[in-house]
């Protein structure tokens, strides 16, 4: 049954991950446009800069695929890919839940686990290292990036897991419903501290050695050696939608997963589950009784 139940949810992510990228090429693809044009803008500003200083300009090469691929092709294929993946680990997870946090229906239960890997693999991280378009981020900070947003993720996952342990904990003496209050609330405070632990991406050292102090990396104004500003800083307008088209095309695939993978579920559960209720024994009557 666990094999079916993966396949099913491979099935789901698939859907989930086409419908999620129909979506951002709608309303988030032109953000990445934008974001494009400002760093291909800025560079050039940059590239006069530099030789008016006298300092030798910098050839980044022609690209390897097209705009057009990119942005139909690849970003596409990425997210069925994507959702695929997460059909099968919310396969997994629901498979482990299932039979172990009550008497829940199948359609309920992947609501659940998909509102909870919403939460722990894109959200809460999302909350400490929000996504950001082409031309933010230092090339040279990549991988500390890559390494601390996974960190973020891994530490999001493994306390998500704990609280419904917890929660679970707390049930008999509290109640479902206090119990899962307290459990979230020491989720939120465990995750607060390790934010706050961790640092911001603007506080980078290659960052910090090149543009100073800042909170993200966020391209600040670009000034000449007089320090008048020749360029602006990128727009708060494309970052904010930018940022906000992603949450929800994140939340759109975890809800289209649970919506799919809930009846996909139930129809494979639900003959073992008649099963189980016609193999309960019947108490026979007393001879005599009404």
């Amino acid at each position: 049954m666990e094999k079916r139940l993966i396949l099913r949810g491979v099935l789901a992510g698939a859907v989930a991950g086409l419908l999620a990228f129909v979506f951002a090429r709608i309303f988030a693809e032109p953000q990445i446009d934008a974001a494009i044009s400002y760093e291909s803008a800025r560079d050039a500003a940059q590239s006069t800069l530099d030789k008016a200083a006298g300092l030798p300009m910098a050839d980044s090469g022609p690209d390897i695929f097209s705009r057009t691929i990119q942005a139909n092709i690849g970003i596409g294929v990425g997210m069925v890919f994507f959702g695929m993946a997460m059909g099968a680990l919310f396969a997994v997870a629901y498979t482990v839940c299932l039979g172990r946090v009550g008497k829940l229906r199948p359609r309920t239960l992947a609501m659940l686990v998909a509102l909870g890997g919403f939460l722990g693999i894109y959200f809460v991280p999302f909350v400490k290292y929000p996504a950001n378009p082409p031309s933010i981020g230092h090339p040279d900070t990549i991988r500390d990036r890559g390494n601390l947003y996974l960190a973020m993720v891994l530490c999001s996952v493994v306390f998500l897991i704990a609280a419904v342990w917890l929660g679970k904990r707390l049930q008999a003496r509290f109640g479902n419903w206090n119990a899962t209050l307290l459990a979230g609330a020491a989720y939120a405070v465990v995750l607060g501290v390790i934010m706050a632990l961790l640092p911001s991406l603007g506080e980078l050292s290659d960052n910090v050695r090149e543009f100073g102090h800042h909170a993200t990396e966020t391209p600040q104004p670009l000034t000449d050696p007089g320090g008048t500003i020749v360029f602006p800083g990128f727009p708060a307008d494309t970052l904010f939608e930018f940022r906000f088209y992603s949450v929800i095309a994140q939340l759109l695939l975890w809800a289209v997963l649970g919506l799919v993978f809930g009846p996909l579920a139930e129809r494979l559960l639900a003959p073992k589950e008649r099963t189980a209720s016609q193999a309960t024994p019947v108490r026979a009557k007393p001879v005599g009784a009404v």
